[in-house]
């Protein structure tokens, strides 16, 4: 082959791929002092993928059924949760855990409730998807049939703009979901405006109090609830170091030993560690007055249950527990802090957030 020849096959793809303008940067909606999540580099932050992402979470479609979307069961009103103790699939099976709310995903160390190694949104979205116990969304055996519902001219365009490419293949509808989801950003509560934009009066006098008793080591609350998300399973372009957020809260301890029931052991499923047992992950705290029901069952449905769970130091049998973490305790709490501390928490819902165009159901 002539030399000239052998420079044009390598020297020509490079420029053409030097010319091919590149997207403009994902811009976060994110208010002046907070820090900007990180981004997978294999699946960088783009308009047009969060785009193509919010059309798909809303698409049955997606379920192999036709009955379900991401949507049924993260509902923005509730902030991307829903009102059910157990999450129910497409096809009617119920799941043994409360739907969590994607409230500042894109900030979480780890996912879901109970597993320490599952840190990429690309993995876990993975579960709803094609899990088969229980089943969610269904895809499972059913993978040609869902992707052929993509091939629309609406979501070629939509696939072409966010890929270069019109084909749907599972790899970028879960890249697409993912980056909506890392998109559902909540940082403009009452309490943001109080603490970091200055606005005195943006909290009342019992919101404060109840601020007062939340950072205190008299409820130890933030311990596990703590920093700018209200959680310890944070990680962003200012904090790399991961703290472990899973903790025995003393719901349960049936046989006097520690265990919680076979259905749901948590964290001790994964690492089969003994002292895991019983562990789940603190969630964060913004909108947690529009999320109920509570906790990794759901079987508290009310914040006013929640406080009075953790001023007793866990359930009747799991105050024992031995495995509960030391923060749970039970607390010397009067009624008035008890109203201070759910109207402080009723300070954390962003409602603007709660009902935000470009997180709703596109036409």
């Amino acid at each position: 082959m002539a030399i000239k020849h052998v420079l044009a096959a390598f020297i020509l793809p490079l420029i053409v791929l030097a010319c091919t303008p590149k997207p403009d940067p994902y811009r976060w909606e994110i208010p002046e002092g907070f820090p900007a999540p990180i981004e997978p580099l294999d699946n960088p932050m783009t308009d047009a993928k969060v785009t193509l992402g919010r059309k798909l979470f809303y698409d049955v479609n997606l379920s192999a059924n036709q009955q379900q979307s991401c949507a049924s069961c993260h509902q923005q009103q509730y902030a991307f949760a829903e009102p059910l103790a157990l999450s129910v699939g497409s096809t009617g099976q119920v799941n043994r855990r409360n739907a969590q709310s994607l409230v500042n995903v894109a900030y979480n160390r780890t996912l879901t409730w109970a597993h320490s190694e599952l840190e990429q949104l690309e993995q876990q979205i993975l579960i709803p998807m094609f899990g088969e116990t229980p089943v969610e969304l269904g895809i499972t055996g059913h993978e040609a049939e869902v992707l052929r519902r993509f091939e629309s001219a609406q979501y070629a365009s939509l696939f072409n703009e966010a890929f270069g490419d019109k084909e749907p293949t599972f790899d970028r509808i879960v890249k697409s979901l993912a980056n909506f989801v890392r998109s559902l950003v909540s940082l403009n509560s009452a309490f943001d405006r109080y603490a970091y934009q200055g606005q005195d009066d943006a909290l009342n006098e019992s919101q404060i109090r109840g601020l007062n008793l939340f950072f205190s080591e008299q409820l130890e609350c933030h311990h596990c609830h703590g920093g700018f998300n209200f959680t310890q399973s944070s990680v962003h372009e200012k904090q790399l170091l991961d703290l472990r957020p899973f903790h025995n809260t003393g719901m349960y301890n049936i046989d006097g030993k520690g265990a919680y029931p076979e259905s749901d052991t948590g964290l001790i499923e994964v690492t089969l560690q003994a002292d895991d047992m019983g562990k789940f992950r603190a969630p964060t705290l913004r909108n947690v007055a529009v999320s109920a029901p509570y906790m990794h069952d759901g079987s508290l449905k009310t914040l006013e249950a929640v406080i009075d769970f953790y001023a007793q130091g866990g359930n009747d049998s799991g105050r024992q527990n031995p495995f509960k973490s030391p923060f749970v305790k039970k607390l010397v709490i009067s009624e008035q802090d008890k109203l201070d501390l759910i109207n402080f928490l009723h300070s954390l819902t962003d409602k603007e957030f709660l009902t935000r165009a470009s997180f709703a159901q596109p036409d």
